[in-house]
């Protein structure tokens, strides 16, 4: 069997290799090297050029892509989108807000709303904040 093909089955086995084991990522860049010793390999290098690179460029790329991989994986999550965004933000009461209805602007938009605690009443004018988005409705405090 080539060299090349060799090369090319161990690539392809590491990079499957990769896909069945997340997080770890070393087996990818292993296979970034073995993929570059079969065109080592296929132009023709002998075995040890072929394992020369593949040593090479293994340490290589594992030194070099693995710190990349693990900092994209420890990235903070996705920001917050829709209702869920105006949650913990500032908003102005518009209406008089108490246990029951009201109106408050979050974010450019009139919400209705109602007072966290229910023995509350907030005023028109007054800056409040947002506890928790309940369906339509603003859960707010001062």
């Amino acid at each position: 069997m080539a060299g090349w093909l060799l090369w090319g089955l161990f690539a392809a086995a590491l990079g499957a290799g990769e896909l069945l084991t997340p997080g770890l990522f070393v087996l990818g860049p292993l296979a970034l090297a073995a993929a570059a010793a079969a065109v080592v390999a296929a132009s023709g290098g002998g075995w040890l050029a072929g394992l020369l690179v593949f040593a090479i460029g293994g340490v290589g790329s594992v030194a070099l892509l693995r710190p990349v991989a693990r900092r994209h994986l420890q990235m903070p999550p996705a920001i917050r989108t829709g209702a869920a965004r105006l949650v913990g933000g500032e908003g102005l009461v518009v209406e008089r807000v108490d246990a029951e209805n009201g109106r408050v602007k979050l974010g450019g938009e009139v919400w209705s709303a109602r007072t966290l605690d229910p023995n509350d009443v907030i005023e028109p004018g007054t800056t409040v904040h947002v506890a928790e988005i309940d369906g339509a409705t603003a859960v707010i405090y001062e």
